[in-house]
């Protein structure tokens, strides 16, 4: 299995389109409609899309005795709310994090024997704000190289990160705790280090929002270290004020360049002199009171440089050797790339240095060399890596617009962190939904899923018998532009045939 997962790590990306884009976003549906139960993403000839999982599916007792999953009771499309998934290495599992307002959990959901499980949830407190012992908005979930599961809280709760220790154990069995070395934050994207293997990144969804690393004491131990907020010089030097929403800074002030990491807490983990207690559990709905997450209040002391609520990231390398993070900058609708140009202490403060980039906004040329789209590049979301380290942008929207969101594919062919043109992948038409969780699968490369998130449909007050969330499972075997299947085949990688 290591030998078959190299590639995925060692991955540069700059391949070329290996699809023919689309030329506009996909007009929504009815709530239910045929084409969200059988076919909700429109996608370029020759992907096959299948359904995996949904909600309905789920809590349908006769066609599925035995299963389980987490629903919020009375919570409407926010019920379930299938969020960023993930695989275990073997790809037989999913693991499927419910951003609930409470009551928060986690499925994992079996593919190859359809049977689906609730192995992690709150106890529903956090409704009356008894967050003791419940959870709200996990977000992301992370398979990790302890193989170990992440998921963390973004808007309610406390902005915990919780390591689920045994994900792959009987369900009553599961242990988990809680990172308290993880500053609290409105987590989202959380991710691993390729090359530094003492290294975890992070983010802050919020509009004055940060990237953050966590540099363990020793390696392997989530527990102990020192956490680190991006600081861009230009920034700084500017007068830049790291409290103000990103979009509140002076015009002209400059967010891109050559940045540095400072410290919010000791080598040790601890709460420096003058700084907030980074992991303060305030009880919080962070998208309206940012002051409750002690990580973005000490971010802010000492000047992490603010971004428009950062969500998703995904860590790559690029053509010169270096590590990249990619993160989407939801409300500046772009695509950071943060090259990190070294990871030595700089002084007592200051631990390694980075580069900041636009990797692509609405700016950018789009489906460069084909016909033209009339579609534009609205709030993305998520971000997903293929195993020839391409990256892919899902967008947040529509959300109840009448055009679909859409899913992109950033051609960045020389490797240099901005990409040459942002190609039209694929377009959802599914009523009040959006995209999320794209993540390709470890054990076949050819295959990745995608959620449908907040459907109309998961309301059944509105919509009975509704399909709900749901998640998809796409293949790339039979396109008929091959390049993107003899590249992986160059590279050591099969790719099988759909799941039956």
């Amino acid at each position: 299995m290591l030998a078959l997962l190299a590639p995925i790590s060692s991955a540069v990306a700059g391949t070329p389109v290996w699809f023919t884009p689309l030329t506009q976003s996909a007009p929504v549906v009815a709530a239910n409609a045929f084409e969200e139960t059988a076919q909700p993403w429109v996608t370029p000839s020759g992907i096959i899309q299948k359904n995996l999982l949904s909600m309905r599916e789920v809590e349908d007792s006769i066609l599925s005795p035995g299963q389980s999953i987490v629903r919020a009771a009375g919570a409407g499309t926010s019920a379930s709310m299938f969020d960023m998934v993930a695989f275990d290495p073997t790809g037989s599992y999913l693991f499927i994090p419910h951003e609930t307002p409470y009551g928060a959990g986690c499925s994992r959901f079996d593919i190859y024997n359809n049977f689906n499980e609730v192995i992690f949830s709150g106890d529903g407190k956090g409704k009356d704000s008894n967050w003791s012992a419940d959870y709200g908005a996990f977000d992301p979930s992370r398979w990790t190289p302890n193989n170990t599961l992440l998921l963390a809280e973004e808007w309610a709760g406390r902005g915990r990160v919780i390591e689920i220790l045994n994900p792959l154990a009987d369900a009553n069995q599961i242990q988990s705790r809680v990172l308290e070395s993880i500053a609290n934050v409105s987590h989202e994207g959380i991710n691993f280090s390729k090359r530094y293997d003492n290294v975890i990144y992070y983010i802050d969804e919020w509009n004055s929002g940060s990237i953050y690393k966590f540099v363990m004491t020793k390696r392997g131990d989530y527990t102990k270290g020192q956490t680190f907020v991006l600081s861009v010089n230009a920034f700084a030097s500017s007068g830049g004020d790291a409290t103000k929403n990103w979009n509140a800074q002076a015009e002209g002030t400059v967010r891109e360049g050559a940045a540095t990491w400072v410290a919010i807490t000791d080598e040790n983990g601890n709460q420096l002199p003058n700084v907030t207690n980074p992991f303060f559990d305030g009880a919080v709905n962070s998208q309206v009171d940012g002051t409750g997450v002690g990580g973005r209040v000490a971010a802010d002391q000492v000047g992490g440089t603010p971004f428009g609520r950062p969500e998703d990231m995904v860590v790559s390398r690029l053509k010169n050797g270096r590590e990249v993070l990619y993160i989407a900058a939801t409300s500046e609708s772009s695509v950071l790339s943060i090259e990190i140009v070294d990871h030595k202490r700089i002084d007592a403060q200051r631990h390694g240095r980075a580069m900041v980039r636009t990797l692509v906004s609405n700016q950018s040329p789009k489906n460069l060399g084909f016909s033209a789209t009339t579609a534009v590049l609205n709030s993305p979301d998520n971000l997903a890596i293929d195993a020839l380290g391409n990256i892919y942008v899902i967008e947040d929207s529509p959300n109840g617009d009448a055009s679909g969101g859409d899913i992109w594919f950033a051609r960045d062919t020389n490797n240099d962190g901005v990409a040459e043109s942002l190609d039209h992948f694929m377009s959802i038409r599914v009523a009040g939904s959006e995209g999320t969780g794209m993540i390709f699968n470890p054990a076949n490369p050819a295959e990745f899923v995608v959620c449908v998130q907040h459907p109309n449909s998961t309301n059944l007050s509105n919509v009975p018998n509704g399909l709900g969330d749901s998640v998809w499972l796409f293949n790339l075997s039979e396109i008929p532009n091959q390049n993107f299947l003899s590249r992986l085949k160059r590279a050591g990688r099969t790719a099988p045939k759909i799941i039956d």
